[in-house]
């Protein structure tokens, strides 16, 4: 019996050593583009920080691809100098805090991705690996299709419809008359008195619209 008690002791001394390193990222970062973003990773050793602790950023586009190396830190910081995000990155932890953050500088929509903060303190080495998934987007653009916006769409959607729909009769009504006009047309006083008054004639338009009848008379007919 002591020896079953004995071994769970070993095998749950075994199990927080393994796992006695322990990161903590946000899951989920949305920046905008050429606006800094930090990347924050913090974590927590249970040996003291020493200066063999490593601090190791991957990143992996949204596409699929192989896993790029952006940063490394043991002592002092190693930003990127080829790829992606060279000259882009800037150390903003302190491994003395438990912190391993990074920011990224002039973000684009080409950096949507996946980024994965790896440290290691030895002996603790082994830990979780939680990844950051990236989006940038512009600032303009950072909206949502919520009900309200889907409803104003419904509203306003038969209204341009409506309007197109009167500006192109309009346009084919300016088409003939200038046909009309083309072709020699005009109209015989029997014609001319046998229209009916249009109402619209007190307003703007009514006016504009017999004055330019009158324009297109006045041009067309010839003295007897």
């Amino acid at each position: 019996m002591r020896g079953w008690a004995a071994g769970g002791l070993l095998l749950l001394y075994g199990i927080c050593n393994a796992l006695s390193l322990e990161i903590n990222v946000d899951p989920e970062v949305q920046a905008f583009v050429d606006e800094q973003v930090t990347l924050k990773c913090s974590f927590r050793s249970f040996s003291p920080i020493t200066e063999k602790l490593t601090v190791d950023w991957t990143y992996q586009p949204l596409t699929g691809g192989r896993m790029e190396t952006i940063f490394h830190y043991q002592s002092v910081a190693y930003p990127a100098v080829v790829g992606t995000f060279r000259d882009r990155i800037s150390w903003v932890g302190n491994v003395a805090k438990g912190d391993a953050s990074i920011a990224i500088q002039n973000p684009t929509m080409n950096d949507n991705g996946t980024f994965t903060c790896a440290v290691k303190n030895p002996p603790d080495v082994h830990h979780n690996i939680p990844q950051t998934k990236l989006t940038v987007i512009h600032r303009g653009f950072s909206f949502q299709l919520t009900s309200a916006v889907l409803l104003s769409i419904l509203v306003f959607l038969p209204s341009v419809i409506v309007v197109i729909l009167l500006l192109v009769r309009m346009g084919r009504k300016l088409g003939v008359l200038k046909h009309r006009k083309k072709s020699g047309y005009k109209k015989s006083s029997i014609e001319v008195s046998d229209e009916p008054e249009h109402t619209e004639q007190g307003t703007c338009r009514g006016r504009m619209g017999t004055w330019c009848l009158q324009c297109v008379d006045t041009d067309d007919e010839e003295p007897y």
